[in-house]
């Protein structure tokens, strides 16, 4: 009983308990972690085929031909960098994690702009997403879908700086 008691917010500090804090630590560990598995997907098959994912980098045409295969590599290892760092951990993580889905957001909505009809390229060349749900709008709605647990470590990062566990976040 007294742990169930526990878990409601301290009205008076506006401060979550202990057990509230354990429950909003494991939720900020596993959105981190659903993050960097989604950013490992992703970027792994675009770096296994560079060639392939520097067409559709070139489909969208916003960057110039001599740019689009280093564009093509850089992006995945931006990726799977955020992906490392937000495994460990780390602030910087979020905010390059942020600033991709920043990037992918406002290409995408390019995109659906101009009326493309082409791969997006979140999961590589010729992912089986873009065959099953066709689409720009689609990949739009999950990228801002994933903003969600974005938000929320960013939220629980500078709400609660250290940690019980003795973790950074």
């Amino acid at each position: 009983m007294q742990h169930i008691e526990r878990i409601a917010l301290d009205g008076i500090h506006g401060k979550c308990t202990v057990t509230c804090r354990r429950l909003g630590l494991w939720l900020y560990r596993i959105s981190r972690w659903l993050l960097a598995c989604i950013m490992v997907l992703a970027g792994v098959p675009k770096l296994l085929a560079p060639d392939d994912f520097a067409e559709v980098v070139g489909a969208y045409g916003l960057v110039p031909d001599m740019l689009v295969f280093p564009a093509a590599v850089v992006l995945p290892l931006a990726e799977l960098l955020a992906a490392f760092l937000l495994i460990r951990g780390k602030r910087s993580g979020l905010w390059l994690a942020a600033a991709l889905m920043l990037l992918f957001i406002t290409v995408l909505s390019y995109g659906i702009w101009l009326g493309l009809d082409i791969d997006c390229g979140c999961f590589g060349p010729e992912d089986i997403e873009h065959k099953a749900f066709s689409g720009l709008r689609t990949a739009l709605a999950r990228d801002m879908l994933l903003c969600l647990p974005l938000l929320y470590c960013f939220w629980y990062t500078y709400r609660f700086p250290y940690t019980q566990c003795g973790e950074y976040p």
